[in-house]
């Protein structure tokens, strides 16, 4: 993956399209009475670079001086995100309130508070029509000194509707403060931990949740609540890996939207997020049919003008689908065509390196390892396991540890005795530090070290005695979460019956669709 430029000029000017690098330049040229542009220049070089490369820079554009170089800089930065401003006003709700914003402060400023009244009052009806409390409370606080400070006889009873309209607003968003806050803290454990290891995580996970929950879902009553209220309990469950719970509540996330379509263009990211919760959750549930009609919903909401007309959308849907579709690969246990996708997922990497965060290509490569894996190709599940292994990173330690056990695995099919020992050592420690130990890992641990130096004939009872073992505790909610990043029962019963990993897989999900008809 290409290092990551840390210049903020080089990165924006890298994600615009053509149509707004034109915007631009004709942006600048009516607005400035200089015709020797040095923002055009530094502009043009930027954009030509492939990486930042400030002495490059100075080079070829002798004219500016390396002392002055901060400044213009920091000019056309501002330059891009006014021209970008104007371009995208039509396309942003909040673009165009805070635009209405603007011009009622800038009518007051003038003295002419009636008019700003009247632009106060049109915003708050569009405010309130897509549900944009924060602006309703800007427009408010506006209004209110307006009426304080000027004798407006806008309204007889003016005082007593601004403050009811403001206690209400205020009400409201205490409420989406507090739902909002509790749903990213909730995410943010699970980026940094994964799923609750044992009983001390799902308590502290549970009194956390019962004490930052402000109220239930019945109370909730505008948009915005109802949507951090679903999160919230979307993630509560899935860190609980109470499936059920995390599906229930992803599939109300995602009606929300069903039920107010029109928020969908305004908060598009949140839509897309739902969904591919809602899909990840019918692949925990092995629920095929619901699975494959969310993706092929999902892929053809990728396809609207609101996904490729914005690169965030745009990214985020790559991102989702292409796990999504590497999940139906593990589902139906066709790894060795899985592989198909995996040229346009490093490329896409590439492509998308600006946007893309280091949790996302994390588990991509743990996703890629594994298709890899099932389809019988060890050395490349290891390429790209050391991808993760080598790469330090202080988030998804769980994610982490599962990487190291499949390498061991890997090397362990591979035949690689001579460093078998050295490697179920430093991952026994890594997995334990980490406390990431749970009785799946232990047995496995167990399983390596007595039978690596095994002829077949005596190993396969040693495959059958550890399969007995783990199928014993494979619905034990705490041993669920090795379950999920690695199929070991699968792996086991392959070694047993002599078959290929992706054909038990397929016989497993043939027989699941079947018994879902």
């Amino acid at each position: 993956m290409p290092n990551r430029s840390t210049d903020a000029l080089f990165q924006l000017i890298h994600t615009m399209e053509k149509s707004e690098k034109r915007n631009f330049k004709l942006y600048v040229t009516r607005n400035t009475a200089t015709e020797d542009l040095k923002i055009i220049q530094v502009f043009d070089a930027l954009d030509k670079m492939t990486e930042y490369d400030e002495e490059l820079l100075l080079k070829k554009n002798p004219s500016v001086k390396k002392q002055q170089l901060s400044n213009i800089k920091a000019h056309l930065y501002k330059q891009l995100l006014a021209s970008l401003r104007v371009l995208k006003t039509t396309d942003n709700i909040q673009i165009q309130l805070h635009e209405q914003l603007d011009y009622a402060n800038l009518l007051y400023n003038k003295g002419l508070y009636m008019q700003s009244l009247k632009m106060l009052e049109k915003l708050k009806e569009t405010a309130k029509e897509y549900n944009q409390v924060t602006f309703m409370m800007q427009a408010l606080f506006l209004e209110k000194n307006i009426e304080v400070l000027h004798i407006t006889r806008s309204m007889e009873d003016r005082a007593e509707v601004l403050a009811s309209e403001a206690e209400q607003s205020t009400r409201r968003l205490g409420r989406i403060t507090q739902l909002s806050n509790l749903a990213l803290k909730l995410y943010s454990w699970y980026i940094k931990h994964g799923h609750a290891r044992n009983e001390q995580d799902a308590q502290a996970i549970k009194q956390y949740f019962e004490e930052s929950l402000p109220f239930e879902g019945e109370q909730a009553t505008g948009f915005y609540e109802k949507l951090y209220f679903f999160q919230s309990y979307s993630w509560f469950g899935f860190i609980l890996q109470d499936f059920l719970m995390y599906y229930r509540y992803t599939q109300k996330w995602v009606d929300l939207f069903e039920k107010e379509p029109y928020m969908i263009a305004i908060e598009t990211a949140h839509y897309i997020k739902g969904m591919h919760n809602l899909i990840s959750a019918n692949f925990d549930l092995k629920n095929g049919k619901k699975f494959n009609e969310y993706l092929e919903k999902f892929e053809q909401f990728s396809e609207t003008d609101l996904v490729t007309g914005n690169d965030n959308n745009r990214v985020q849907s790559f991102v989702y689908i292409h796990i999504a579709k590497l999940n139906k690969h593990f589902m139906e246990g066709t790894f060795t065509e899985g592989l198909q996708l995996v040229p346009n997922i490093e490329q896409k990497i590439k492509e998308y390196w600006l946007y893309l965060d280091r949790h996302r290509i994390l588990v991509f490569y743990y996703k890629i390892s594994s298709l890899y894996f099932g389809s019988g190709d060890y050395d490349n599940t290891i390429t790209y396991l050391n991808k993760i292994i080598n790469w330090k990173v202080d988030l998804r330690t769980d994610l982490q540890c599962y990487a190291r056990l499949l390498h061991l695995i890997a090397h362990y099919e591979i035949g690689n005795f001579d460093i078998l020992e050295y490697l179920i050592k430093s991952v026994y420690r890594f997995m334990a530090k980490m406390e990431n130990l749970s009785i799946v890992e232990e047995e496995i641990f167990r399983f390596l070290r007595n039978s690596f130096h095994l002829s077949y004939r005596k190993l396969r009872p040693e495959f059958e005695k550890l399969l007995t073992k783990l199928k014993s505790i494979e619905n034990n909610r705490f041993e669920t979460r090795a379950f999920a990043y690695l199929d070991i029962i699968s792996w086991l019963e392959s070694k047993v019956y002599q078959k290929p990993l992706q054909d038990i897989i397929k016989e497993k999900s043939n027989k699941t669709f079947q018994g879902s008809q």
